[in-house]
């Protein structure tokens, strides 16, 4: 697994979402490496890592990411995950809770959490991404600018930014991203069986301008009934759902505000 690695302090594990790969947290990564041991990761398959072992289940990932954790000796850490990588914090926080001092999930609704079904609704990318057939495939190579440059724009993306994730999904991580989303059914359904209590501190962050924040409520009281009994909201102003792009100083704020609470 491909990861960049600074600074020095309590360890971050930072996990990026779709379609970015490590340098989503580019931007902050200086900042909090003044506090923190920070390892930006690139999620199998995507980047620079090699493809998954074992298919691409969040909770696979997550043990992968955990696997690299424990080669790092990297004691308790802090995971942030945004979109994708969200979804792949909460399946680390469930599968190795007693190892993390907290987790940050930013701008995703969970798979078989309240509120994912409302939130998904409408929405193109997700049924065309799981239509049968490797469609998505046989479409979107070569179509990089005006397929994810649609999901960039929804972001304060620099031309070259724009320009760098164009080219570095090309068609194995173009795949890779797609089966991660292939996966969401199994995720909802393995989230769904996770009702252990936990006092795991877990923060459900949301742009404020994100099509997602006015489930908020909804997705917190999803999290608590489930078994979460730490797990509070925050909403990062003048940014909509690629948080990191639109507002990077106040998510750094917020991860160094959370981040080093119960830190080793």
């Amino acid at each position: 697994m491909h990861y960049l690695r600074g600074g020095h302090g309590p360890a971050l594990i930072l996990v990026h979402g779709f379609p970015e790969d490590w340098n989503e947290y580019q931007a902050v990564m200086p900042r909090l490496a003044q506090r923190f041991t920070v390892v930006a990761v690139d999620l199998p398959g995507i980047g620079r890592s090699e493809p998954a072992r074992g298919g691409y289940e969040a909770a696979n990932l997550a043990a992968q990411i955990h696997g690299l954790a424990d080669a790092l000796h990297l004691e308790k850490p802090y995971v942030v995950g945004h979109d994708l990588g969200g979804i792949v914090t909460y399946a680390y926080l469930r599968r190795f809770p007693d190892t993390l001092r907290g987790a940050m999930i930013l701008d995703v609704p969970m798979p078989g959490i309240d509120g994912w079904d409302k939130a998904i609704s409408g929405t193109w990318h997700i049924g065309f991404i799981q239509a049968p057939g490797g469609l998505a495939e046989k479409v979107v190579p070569g179509r990089q600018a005006a397929v994810l440059g649609w999901f960039l724009d929804f972001g304060k993306f620099t031309r070259q930014e724009r320009k760098y994730y164009f080219r570095i999904y090309r068609a194995p991580q173009l795949h890779a991203a797609f089966e991660i989303y292939r996966a969401f059914p199994s995720d909802a359904e393995w989230n769904a069986a996770q009702t252990a209590p936990s006092t795991v501190p877990l923060v459900i962050a949301f742009g404020q301008k994100s099509p997602f924040v006015a489930l908020l409520p909804t997705f917190l009281a999803g999290y608590r009934a489930k078994g979460m009994s730490h797990v509070e909201r925050a909403e990062i102003p003048d940014a909509s759902h690629y948080v990191l792009a639109d507002n990077p100083d106040a998510v750094a704020e917020l991860i160094e505000k959370r981040g080093g609470a119960g830190a080793p």
